[in-house]
């Protein structure tokens, strides 16, 4: 059975600081814990619940009763399994290819969906803002379904990447040219804003390359969800 010191700490994990401090994260649901297992991430420990052990017979385990995974279970309706994992050591950014930037995105579930999208159009490195919500927020994990394992996540101050990199930056504004005219180059970094403000007037100083989605409706509506963008703008990067 899982002891209490591990449901308390599973229990601070929940806050990135402890995260941090731990150097440990966990995932939640069935097919993420699978992926996670199949991939290079270390494990420490694999919490079941008696429905689903027949899905762990292959993996050492520790049992847990529904409302013991319900009081540290970052979501109202566990799924039955969790998993602790070790956070991976930093990997250097790869510019042999496409990058995405992430400018202060705050929700987890747009970081998990860019990250999903990262992985659909073989996108391998995503570097964020130092204040872009944490990727090992469990919602951030759980809206990944697993691609978290394939897509090398990095924070740093998004200024010096711009500045230092030798390669085009291409920043998504509502009043950029239509990405549908543009020359897209074979490799570059591809910059996206937080939901409410967009790109920070500092990067937008830093950006030549300023792009846009056209829009065709006649309602007249504030902006594309930021993972929407994200996907429109990947889709038509990898088919030029």
């Amino acid at each position: 059975m899982v002891s209490k010191n591990q449901l308390k700490l599973i229990k601070s994990l929940h806050q990135k600081k402890y995260r941090n401090q731990h150097g440990l994260f966990f995932v939640e649901g069935l097919k993420t814990v699978k992926e996670l297992l199949s991939s290079d991430f270390e494990s420490e420990y694999i919490i079941v619940t008696d429905e689903l052990k027949k899905h762990f017979e292959n993996y050492e385990f520790l049992s847990i009763t529904n409302n013991e995974l319900k009081k540290i279970s970052a979501f109202q309706n566990p799924s039955g399994v969790l998993a602790v994992f070790k956070i991976p050591k930093n990997k250097p950014v790869d510019y042999e290819d496409w990058i995405v930037a992430l400018d202060d995105v705050r929700d987890p579930g747009n970081l998990g969906a860019v990250i999903r999208l990262c992985d659909w159009f073989g996108i391998s490195n995503l570097v964020c803002s130092k204040a872009t919500v944490d990727c090992f927020n469990p919602k951030v994990l759980q809206a990944t379904m697993g691609s978290i394992t394939r897509v090398n996540v990095q924070y740093t101050d998004l200024n010096t990447l711009v500045t230092s990199a030798h390669m085009p930056v291409y920043g998504a504004f509502m009043d950029g040219e239509s990405v549908y005219t543009e020359n897209i180059p074979k490799k570059g970094i591809l910059m996206m804003g937080n939901e409410a403000n967009g790109i920070s007037d500092d990067l937008e100083n830093l950006i030549k390359n300023k792009i846009s989605i056209p829009q065709f409706g006649n309602v007249t509506t504030e902006s594309l969800n930021v993972a929407t963008a994200t996907a429109i703008l990947l889709n038509e990067i990898r088919r030029s």
